[in-house]
């Protein structure tokens, strides 16, 4: 792993910078029709229990929209359309020079059926009231509430996977203008 300390140029702030960061990049797309939302209920079996908003990997070259899009229907069935961007979730692993990158949709706007074999686990429709109520991730959990308000958010991690630890965290909000 290589570092270096970069100065800005009116030398206020200096940071280590890798020569070497790895970006995964994923997508998460909130399905909502009326007061309800689509989650998925996914098992241990399947690395993040919990209720959860169907989502995955970005392919390479497809593009991140296209993405949301694909992962909404292979998890669901459902064909989603008019997404709305709301918001960028980074973490950032400086032990591993990684950084995951997850793009955040809304769709309120869809076709077709649920899935009756659904591969990531059991979709059930939620008051969007009651979700919080569900299990679910801390991360889910805090970011759940910013798919609904005006603007977009960006929350960044700082994040120690090996041994599960969350070194910084900053959450930041955005207006439409």
């Amino acid at each position: 792993m290589v570092w270096w300390i970069r100065i800005k140029p009116n030398g206020s702030e200096r940071r280590l910078v890798s020569a070497n960061v790895s970006y995964k990049l994923y997508t998460m797309c909130m399905v909502q029709d009326g007061d309800k939302v689509l989650l998925i209920n996914r098992p241990e079996s399947k690395g993040i229990p919990g209720y959860i908003a169907p989502g995955g990997k970005v392919d390479f070259p497809e593009s991140i929209v296209d993405a949301a899009i694909r992962e909404v229907k292979e998890e669901t069935g459902l064909q989603v359309k008019d997404i709305v961007f709301k918001g960028l979730d980074e973490f950032c692993d400086p032990t591993q020079s990684l950084r995951y990158m997850v793009f955040n949709y809304l769709a309120t706007s869809f076709e077709g059926e649920l899935l009756a074999q659904p591969p990531e686990g059991e979709l059930l429709w939620v008051h969007k009231d009651e979700a919080l109520n569900l299990p679910m991730q801390s991360w889910f959990k805090r970011r759940f509430p910013l798919f609904f308000r005006p603007g977009t958010f960006e929350y960044h991690f700082l994040w120690d996977k090996e041994n599960e630890v969350t070194l910084a965290e900053t959450m930041k909000e955005y207006e439409v203008v």
